[in-house]
Parts: structure tokens; C-alpha cells; sequence
């Protein structure tokens, strides 16, 4: 008798892929791709630890390059304002959507060359998630300067059992959609669903990772990270929509700096190597692909919309790591 696999169902005839993210060589045991990424995501929200992440790590680098108290001391001046805008974005730098979004794009990391020539090449995809992602943060910066002190994230309210405030109820919308976009994107690298650049990637087929900046830029849209809150609350003060589309950049951008970098390099060291493993067997990156996707969808959704549910007491119970409550 034959041994039963871990996905019974046929992986589709590879196609011509059809957008970056689908490239029509699905895994045979994209099942198990999945399996194994849901529950990823999933453990990853029992384990997290958001004071430790905002806290332990966010104030100690902020703290470090802006050398006070960032928290305790105001923010004064525009020029003040600015390299506050930068270094947040910096504190927050890890967290699960970004990683997610650089681990996406790791499959198109430069052919054979020299170093340099890898590096370079990287820096096309970083471009592209660019150009999503800067429009999306100045807009909102726009609409902060404009009319931020009427926005649920501009509260100060504290959080009570029973309730979602104005604030918690805009992370948990924003994160919850940026979630769902990107498991749906998984499922279409694995062949579960209909890739949907299918049409726009024949004319622009660089659309997959502008909406990948896209998701990073919208982060601030829903971001409750103390640091962001003290910034937006400044932003929005000011009543200066220039301000606020600059500062709001320059958070972004500090956001994603250190990925850049990190990515940067992993082209310029392994990028070679790499591209040949993927290139052997293609399905390789369809399976990275999809498991960076539906990991860091699972977990935002879970994360940002059960478990906060749970801390909110609405629904009685979701599994905490102890040192996570």
C-alpha cells in the first residue's frame, strides 16, 4: 500500500508564471507549504511579545541615536520633528510584515556577476517597493497635518475590558486587510487561487512589489507603536500637511532601512549562489514565496485581530506565552 502524503491533491501543471509572485512551478507538497506556514504565523502570535519589541528594543535604539528620554521629552521644532520621524522608523525596524516583504522578494535576488553588480541588482525590487510605499506614507502624512487631531489614533484614551477604542478599532481594520492581501497572495503563489496581476503584470510587471510597498507603507495607517503615536501627535499639532508628508516619509523610510541594507548585502554575498538554487528547481521560490506571505498574513490577522479581541476581553480566550501577555 502506498504511503499517504502530506497533500493528497495534485499540484497544478506548471505554467508560464504569470506576475513575480506566481511563477507557475508550484510545490508538489504545497499543502505542507501551507501547513507548516499557517502554523508559523500562528505560534509566531502566542510567542510575541509586543513590549519587548516596542519597549526593550524600540526605546533602547531611539533612546541610543537620539540621546535622551525619547518618550519623556518632547519633540521641538521641525528639525527636532524630522530626525524623530527617521530614528522611530528605525526603532520599529522588525517586525514580522517587514520581514515578510523582503523574504518575498528574495527570490529576485541578482543572477551571476560580481558582488557589486548582485548589489546593484537589488536595489531594482527595493526601488519598486519604493515607489509604493512613499506615496502611500506622504498621503497620510498629508491628511495627519490636515486633520489628524480628529483621528482615532491622535486619542489618549486608555483601553478599557469590553471596549475597542477608536485606536485599537483602526489597527485592527488596517491589519486585518494588509493580513488578508497577504495570504491571499500565497495562496496564489502555491496555485490555490487566481493570481490576481495575472492581466496588470503583462503591461506592468513590476505591480506585485509596488503593492508589496503599499502594505509597508500602510502600516502606518494602523501602527500603535508607542514612538509613531508621539510622532503623529506632533504631526498633527502642527496642522502642516508638509510637515506631516515629510515626516511620515522619513518614518517609513527608517522603517525599512535596515532590511534594505540587510538585503542589500545578502545579494551582494550569497545572491549567486542563491539564484542558482532557485533557478535548479523553481518551485523553490514559489515555496519561499508563498511561506513569507502566508506566515506574516496569518500572524498580522491573528495577532491584530483575535488576539486583540482577547485582550480586550470581547472573546473570552487565545493562547499567550507567559512572558508575552
Amino acid at each position: 500500500m502506498a504511503r499517504p502524503t502530506a497533500d493528497r491533491s495534485p499540484a497544478p501543471v506548471p505554467d508560464a508564471g504569470t506576475s513575480l509572485f506566481v511563477n507557475g512551478h508550484f510545490p508538489r507538497r504545497r499543502g505542507l507549504v501551507l501547513l507548516l506556514s499557517s502554523v508559523a504565523g500562528f505560534l509566531l502570535t502566542v510567542v510575541w511579545s509586543a513590549h519587548f519589541v516596542d519597549s526593550t528594543i524600540g526605546d533602547t535604539v531611539a533612546n541610543t541615536l537620539l540621546g535622551h528620554d525619547a518618550k519623556a521629552t518632547p519633540i521641538a521644532g521641525i528639525a527636532a520633528g524630522v530626525l524623530f520621524a527617521f530614528v522611530s522608523g528605525l526603532a520599529g525596524t522588525f517586525t514580522a510584515c517587514n520581514v515578510a516583504a523582503f523574504s518575498a522578494v528574495a527570490p529576485m535576488l541578482g543572477a551571476d556577476g560580481s558582488r557589486w553588480a548582485r548589489a546593484r541588482a537589488a536595489l531594482t525590487p527595493l526601488g519598486w517597493l519604493a515607489v509604493g510605499m512613499l506615496p502611500v506614507s506622504a498621503l497620510y502624512g498629508v491628511v495627519v497635518g490636515l486633520v489628524g487631531t480628529r483621528m482615532p489614533q491622535f486619542s489618549t484614551a486608555a483601553a478599557e475590558p469590553g471596549v475597542l477604542n477608536g485606536r485599537a478599532l483602526q489597527s485592527l481594520v488596517v491589519f486585518g486587510l494588509i493580513g488578508l492581501v497577504m495570504v491571499y497572495l500565497g495562496l496564489a503563489a502555491l496555485g490555490y487561487v487566481r493570481d490576481p496581476f495575472r492581466r496588470v503584470s503583462q503591461r506592468f510587471p513590476q505591480a506585485p512589489l509596488v503593492l508589496m510597498g503599499v502594505l509597508v507603507g500602510g502600516f502606518l495607517i494602523g501602527r500603535p507603536f508607542p514612538l509613531f503615536r508621539q510622532m503623529f501627535r506632533d504631526a498633527a499639532e502642527r496642522h502642516d500637511p508638509f510637515y506631516g508628508a515629510a515626516a511620515f516619509t522619513l518614518q517609513s523610510l527608517g522603517n525599512v532601512l535596515v532590511m534594505a541594507v540587510l538585503f542589500v548585502a545578502l545579494a551582494a554575498l550569497t545572491g549567486g549562489r542563491l539564484h542558482r538554487w532557485l533557478t535548479a528547481r523553481p518551485s523553490r521560490a514559489a515555496a519561499i514565496t508563498a511561506a513569507a506571505l502566508i506566515t506574516a498574513g496569518v500572524f498580522t490577522f491573528l495577532y491584530w485581530d483575535v488576539r486583540l479581541l482577547a485582550r480586550r476581553e470581547i472573546i473570552p480566550w487565545y493562547p499567550v506565552a507567559p512572558w508575552a501577555v
